[in-house]
């Protein structure tokens, strides 16, 4: 039984489905479950347990009935939420990130006010989500 995982909602399906398929296998051996590039659910496990799920935007508010809605809002605002990735190594992980379409926020740059040894590095995926690379 999956305890509790992340299910980002995408309006770039295969796109963000590209991204995570190069990027979690090697960063935290999640390994794709389930889904395609074509959509509209995919999930990536490590040891049977889901780690992230995508599922496409326009279907959930379908199943909902909130698809007369705005997908997202009028206006720039704050993060609410960002995934956070614990890696081996931030400096080798960032470039992978880029390579696959993820946009550079923050370089990798020390934190010791977060942790003694925490290093961290922030970009967004191809939908538009703050990740955080980490390692300490």
């Amino acid at each position: 039984m999956d305890a509790l995982y992340p299910r980002l909602l995408v309006t770039r399906f295969a796109e963000c489905f590209d991204f995570y398929r190069a990027v979690l296998p090697p960063l935290t051996g999640a390994n794709l479950a389930k889904g395609a590039p074509e959509g509209p659910y995919a999930n990536w496990d490590v040891d049977e347990q889901a780690v992230l799920a995508l599922y496409d935007r326009a279907a959930m508010a379908a199943a909902l009935g909130t698809d007369e809605l705005p997908a997202h809002p009028a206006t720039a605002t704050q993060d609410a939420a960002m995934l956070v990735l614990r890696v081996d190594d931030v400096d080798k992980a960032l470039p992978l990130c880029l390579r696959h379409g993820g946009a550079l926020v923050a370089p990798a740059t020390d934190r010791p006010e977060w942790g003694p040894s925490l290093r961290s590095a922030h970009l967004r995926d191809p939908e538009g989500y703050l990740i955080e690379l980490q390692s300490y």
